[in-house]
């Protein structure tokens, strides 16, 4: 990028600011620039120049960039050799990339990971990015044999930074089907010195040769304090531009003006459609297979559809085509072709993404402009913000949106949808539909799916208002659509309405607590069997074959041996619970009105506590009492749903934001492990306005939230038993047959457990402790309050993946690190060891008598940041236990 005569690095801004740098190659400013986001893991995000993904960049450069590993991958490999091996991409950033390499090495079958779940198509393997939120890899491949060869693997990613991801791909994907040599193949290798070790250690233990193909190497230096500051400055960025946009808003009315001046050049745009004439039969990209054939079939169609592009664009002499999230290759392959007629001067190209990314207007920073739209593709976790960058302020006289037909739909027409939003910053919008391919192991009856010519109806070449660009009635249900069980969505508006969701859900009907101390956000699936015996759920969660969420662990049923254990657990932790109780109490109820609102405005209401269900239950319950005995403020208390890999419940918060300021919302949650539901929920949030991400727990041993009553690593005894002490409620459940787009998540009401249900026991004897700690809890909160930096360390995460490789399981989310978690492992998985702190006392009884009785051994260890840490079986199938769910003796 340039500023007059002077070459400006689009990481400079960062680099100035944090100390930030890229050491290594010579190519990796030209390749790089810097950006920044809202990551407890990483402020700093590596935005590629050649990707095509953030930066509108030559689709033709786009596809060599790709098209040139892969050549150097064939030359590696040999001919014969490249002839069997399969292409990997991974999803959402890589899916154009490993297209392109599979191009280079000419005769390999490519697949490219999805997040987008098809019904019908069995899942050939899934695994997770344990540094993500949006975590969860699915591989569908229409042939299931694809993965199954013997042949070179070649694994395909933007950017490979400490390899975890990949590593792990390739330790799922060998114990299946080992393979006798793999190749990684990379933009930028940015690996630090200890992550080269554990990479060469890696290759040795399995067997195989693994080799890398990059086009740049180097590391990233980070100062120390870099995360906290970058946060810090993402916080400042934002909060500028806000008061920016006020003083604009302003402004306008000042001089009369009731529209933003991006609405007004909305109004006078074109729209229109295009019909591609996109080959039948031939797949939209790599989610199910793309092979050689498939290839020839493209290549043989390019002309013609870029012909027909080009007359679609008249005159215009710079045009993005835009493709769609995992929907790179098809737009990228349009636009170089488009590019090569020589008709359009300068054609560029980029994507949608679903990340969401801090824009700054200076030459110096990577993304220059943001445009912000909701999600049009129906996902599979619910509905939220996507982005375009680099878009505004491009300069382009024409903006060519390739989307598939999957997400065709009323959403992407929508005053505020994607369409919309490029019709305000470029006088042409052309729409450019390709078919969502359809696996034929996944085809409805025929007549269930309309012809092509159904779906690709012409939008008017005229002006128009927005209202009158939704698509056809024929174009709101895609081939991908109906094959699904349902019909096509209902207007995405009709998900907003408050008035449709349920009343929250109190006791006695719902759970054994009050109807005052807590409303459920859920649904009632008391009637439904969900349970499924331990061994099978972990066998099945582990190979990919189902989500935790979607079926209950058999509820576990104390000894009495176990339940007097509980009792005085209770008795002797009893204060220092409530100790804990009253200091996050107190410092919550001096934070929550000092939370800044639209306008620049402060709170003088009430917080609203919403407990993380079902942990953080009786701790909000517990925060209530507080308030209300030492205050005399009665707080508002519910109880949501949040699902690890999945997010929290959607409708739940727009409930929540129909009744109550989100700014007054506090989630609460009992105790944190490594940090896992504190980052689902940063996440999740980013798609709501107003609600502040921060979790208030009682005990914070893994120093991942800011609020908390205590950072001790002891027993909390609602953690000893799982519904009896929990208002009788199970954990929740989100399965698609039952939670529909407008249903709160669901659990069920165990009323067959009233005489063992110790609920009310549990919150009176803590209670009762309030008057004994309160002086106690004065000064802990006014410390808690005055301390200059209460920025959580993740040293929990740190532990994690250190134990995780000291102890060869290689997967953080089998590590449950906190007598919480540890106490969860013993009663709902499959447990292989406990490691325990060496000389922790009482607070592990509970523990060591449920490890006994299942079988497991307890391991005692020095320098273990925690009391203990509980470990699942990291290569569980059901012969890991015997018949009685003991583990089997080595």
């Amino acid at each position: 990028m340039r500023e007059g005569d002077n070459v400006v690095w689009s990481g400079s801004w960062v680099a100035e600011r944090l100390g930030v740098g890229l050491d290594g190659d010579e190519r990796l400013p030209e390749l790089l620039g810097l950006a920044l986001r809202r990551n407890p893991k990483r402020a700093h995000l590596l935005v590629s120049n050649v990707l095509g993904k953030h930066v509108p960049q030559s689709p033709g450069l786009v596809w060599r960039t790709g098209h040139d590993l892969g050549v150097r991958v064939r030359g590696l490999l040999g001919a014969e050799e490249a002839a069997r091996a399969v292409v990997l991409g991974y999803a959402e950033t890589a899916t154009g990339l490993g297209h392109a390499v599979a191009d280079g090495v000419g005769l390999a079958p490519y697949l490219h990971s999805t997040r987008r779940p098809v019904d019908g198509v069995p899942q050939a393997g899934g695994f997770e990015e344990s540094h993500s939120h949006a975590t969860s890899h699915l591989l569908l491949p229409e042939d299931p044999l694809l993965l199954a060869g013997d042949g070179p693997l070649v694994l395909v990613d933007d950017e490979f930074s400490t390899g975890n991801t990949v590593l792990n791909t390739i330790r799922d994907l060998h114990e299946r089907h080992p393979r006798r040599r793999y190749v990684i193949v990379a933009l930028v290798d940015m690996r630090g010195g200890r992550d080269r070790e554990r990479f060469d250690a890696f290759a040795t233990a399995i067997g195989a040769r693994v080799d890398l193909v990059a086009t740049a190497t180097g590391t990233v230096r980070l100062p120390d304090g870099v995360l906290a500051r970058g946060q810090a400055l993402v916080a400042e960025q934002e909060r500028e531009q806000e008061r920016e946009q006020e003083r604009e808003r302003a402004q306008g009315l000042a001089h009369g003006r009731g529209a933003e001046p991006a609405a007004e050049r909305a109004a006078r745009a074109t729209r229109s459609r295009i019909d591609l004439s996109w080959p039948d039969g031939l797949p939209d990209g790599g989610r199910h297979g793309f092979t050689p054939g498939h290839r020839a079939g493209l290549e043989a169609a390019l002309p013609a559809m870029a012909d027909t592009l080009a007359a679609a664009l008249g005159p215009a002499r710079r045009v993005l085509v835009l493709g769609f999230e995992e929907l790179m290759y098809a737009p990228l392959r349009l636009a170089a072709a488009l590019e090569d007629t020589g008709a359009v001067p300068e054609v560029r190209y980029s994507t949608t993404t679903r990340s969401p990314v801090l824009a700054v207007d200076d030459p110096g920073y990577a993304i220059r402009s943001r445009l912000v739209f909701p999600a049009h593709d129906d996902p599979a976790d619910g509905p939220g913000e996507r982005y375009a960058y680099n878009v505004a302020g491009g300069g382009f006289d024409a903006v060519v949106a390739v989307v598939d037909s999957a997400a065709d739909t009323p959403a992407l027409h929508a005053p505020d949808g994607l369409l919309a939003q490029l019709a305000g910053h470029t006088p042409h919008v052309v729409l450019a539909v390709v078919p969502s391919y359809v696996p034929a192991v996944a085809q409805p009856p025929a007549t269930a799916v309309r012809p092509l010519s159904a779906v690709a109806q012409p939008l008017p070449t005229v002006a128009q208002p927005l209202s009158a660009a939704a698509p056809s009635p024929a174009a709101a249900q895609s081939p991908a659509a109906a094959a699904r069980p349902t019909t096509a969505a209902p207007s995405p508006t009709a998900h907003e309405r408050a008035s449709m969701l349920a009343e929250p859900l109190r006791g006695p009907d719902f759970s054994s607590y009050a109807p005052d101390e807590v409303g459920w956000l859920l649904q009632d699936l008391s009637d439904t069997e969900l349970e499924a015996p331990t061994e099978e759920r972990e066998e099945a969660i582990q190979s990919g074959g189902a989500h935790y969420a979607e079926s209950l662990p058999v509820e576990y049923q104390p000894s009495e041996q176990y339940q007097q254990l509980f009792k005085a657990a209770l008795e002797t932790s009893a204060a220092r619970i409530a100790r804990a109780v009253g200091t996050v109490t107190e410092t919550v109820l001096a934070e929550v009105p000092r939370r800044p609102r639209p306008g620049g405005r402060t709170g003088d209401s009430r917080p609203v506590l919403v407990s993380l269900a079902r942990a953080g239950t009786p701790v909000g319950i517990l925060m209530r009492r507080w308030a209300l005995a030492r205050h005399g403020i009665d707080l508002p208390h519910y109880a949501v749903s949040i699902v690890r890999g999945r997010g929290i419940d959607a409708n739940a918060l727009r409930w929540l934001a129909a009744h109550h300021d989100p700014a007054d919302v506090v989630f609460v949650d009992g105790w944190t492990g490594k940090g896992a539901i504190t980052r689902e929920l940063a996440e999740a949030l980013r798609d709501f306005d107003g609600f502040d991400p921060e979790i208030a727990v009682l005990a914070d041993p893994g120093g991942c939230v800011r609020t908390y009553g205590t950072r001790e690593d002891f027993l909390i005894p609602s953690a000893c038993l799982n519904s009896t002490v929990s208002g009788l409620i199970s954990r929740t459940v989100l399965r698609a047959d039952l939670v529909g787009p407008d249903d709160f998540h669901g659990a069920k009401y165990y009323r067959e457990l009233v005489g063992s249900d110790v609920s009310g026991h549990f919150l009176d004897t803590v209670a009762d402790r309030f008057d004994e700690v309160a002086d106690a809890v004065a000064g802990d909160a006014a410390a808690l309050l005055a301390a200059p930096d209460r920025a959580p360390t993740w040293e929990g995460w740190a532990a994690v993946e250190r134990i995780s490789e000291e102890y060869g399981i290689h997967d953080v989310n089998l590590v449950k690190p906190g007598v919480g978690e540890t106490t969860r492992v013993l009663l709902r998985r499959v447990p292989w060891k406990i490691l325990a702190q060496r000389g922790a006392g009482a607070d592990l009884d509970h523990v060591r008598l449920l490890a006994e009785q299942r079988g497991v051994p307890v391991e005692e260890v020095d320098g273990l940041p925690y009391t203990c840490v509980g470990l699942i079986h990291p290569k569980y199938t059901r012969g890991a236990t015997g018949a009685d769910g003991k583990a089997v003796s080595a």
